[in-house]
Order: C-alpha cells, then structure tokens, then sequence
C-alpha cells in the first residue's frame, strides 16, 4: 500500500510562535521520531526510533526554549527524518535511506517512485512551504531577518568520539558563524566546532541554502551534542548560552537582533 500524502501526514509542519517580531525565523527539521501507524515503526524496534538515526534528541526543547527567549517563530517537522529528511533535496540519496548507520531500514527497501513522490508532497513539500511562508511575511517587516537552524549530533559515530559539546555551521555566509563562534569561545573549556561534526559537503545546508544564504538572508546552524540535552536543565543552559551568542552575532550586523539580557 502507498502512502496517501494528506491522509498519511497530518500535522508534517507545526509553526510555533507565528506572530513573533523578532529579527530571527528558528527551524528544526529533525524535531520528531513519529511514524505513522501505517508504516509499522519502518520495521524498525521503537528504541531503533528513539535512537539518533531517528530524529535529533532534544533538538526540538531546545529550538522551543530559544524561541521563548528570543519570542521569535519556529518551524519544526512533524515525523521522522526516517521517513523523509527535509533538510535534503528530494533527489538526494539521503533524502530516504535504506541504511542509517549501522542500521537496515527494512521500511524503506525498493521503494516505488509513487510512494516517494507521495513521500515528498507529503513531509518535504508542506514543510518548506510553511518555512517560505513564514519568512516572507517577517521579511516583508524586516529586510535584515536571520534564519537559524537548531540541530543536536550523537557524541560517539560510527566508533569515533566527538569531542565538541557543540558545533556552528556555515557555507558561503559566514556573518553569523563568525559572531557566534567569537562569542561561544569566551567560555572556557567549551569545546566549540567550525563546520564540524557537520558541514555543507555533508549536504545538511539545504535548508538554509534554499531559504536563506541563496536569498541573500544571514544564517547559521546550530548542533548541540545530545548528551548535553537530556534534562530539562541542561536544555535551559544551553539555550541561554546559544542565545546569548546569536544575540552577539546578531547584533554586529547592520540590522541585526541586539542582544537581550
């Protein structure tokens, strides 16, 4: 049976703090395991779904603590990147995976074209055109608008341990990376990475390429390791440290966000 992309994918987008003034747009693509009943889990055990491979833990409490503190709107994806990544080109080879790690996706083995073109209206489609949405109507306000995207990385891949507690990527654009990163390293002892563990050659820019850096708007993304997310405490320190970094960045732009205190 192929997916039916409205029935399949309700609620692929939310959109969270829509009326927001700020001079920033949040994104988290990898905000959630959820797999429709339908799907069988993918063939998957649910505590393959709770794992990395299915979604960015703690990604979404985060990018919704640092939208409270920056009141600027978030848009979040609504089901697991298992299914469909949103932050990958449709035509990518990792937009759907038959392999995620060190795990077969039983679930996504000799798809049909079918069901990945319902796969793509369904998840991919709905998303950017809710993340277009919302950026035109706060850009229309406000020329100098940023867009940030927040992610979280496991702490050990594929056998190699990464040492960094968080990561700030960039492509072309480095306004905001440069800010945040000057900024993060005043801590002591806070192990940051430029374009590590991740970079654009990883393809994981596509949304900020395709929203912002190519539409000449500033923009960062954001990677936290996940072991520093687990608690409700942990989240709320790394959105005060996070924020206050963007905050910098933000503000030695012409007409950036100035820092909130």
């Amino acid at each position: 049976m192929e997916a039916q992309a409205g029935q399949d994918f309700p609620d692929a987008v939310s959109v969270v703090n829509a009326a927001s003034s700020a001079s920033v747009v949040l994104v988290c693509e990898h905000a959630s395991c959820r797999v429709p009943p339908r799907y069988a889990k993918l063939g998957l055990a649910e505590a393959d779904l709770q794992r990395h491979i299915g979604w960015d833990i703690g990604a979404l409490d985060l990018a919704l603590e640092c939208s409270r503190s920056l009141d600027a709107p978030l848009v979040h994806a609504g089901y697991s990147r298992l299914l469909l990544d949103v932050n990958r080109s449709p035509d990518a080879p990792d937009s759907i995976v038959e392999h995620s790690e060190d795990t077969v996706i039983p679930g996504n083995l000799q798809l049909s074209q079918p069901e990945r073109l319902a796969r793509e209206q369904g998840l991919y489609a709905p998303f950017h055109a809710a993340l277009a949405g919302v950026i035109e109507a706060r850009r229309a306000a406000d020329p100098g608008l940023a867009v940030v995207n927040i992610h979280s990385f496991t702490p050990v891949y594929r056998g190699v341990t990464r040492p960094w507690l968080v990561g700030i990527l960039s492509d072309r654009d480095r306004r905001l990376a440069d800010g945040m990163l000057q900024s993060l390293r005043r801590e002591v002892g806070l192990c940051c990475g430029d374009n590590e563990p991740y970079s654009p050659r990883d393809r994981v820019y596509h949304t900020l390429d395709r929203h912002a850096q190519s539409q000449g708007l500033p923009s960062v993304m954001i990677e936290v390791r996940n072991d520093q997310l687990l608690t409700a405490e942990g989240r709320a320190a790394w959105a005060v440290r996070l924020c206050s970094a963007l905050g910098d960045a933000l503000g030695s732009l012409p007409t950036g966000l100035k820092k909130r205190t």
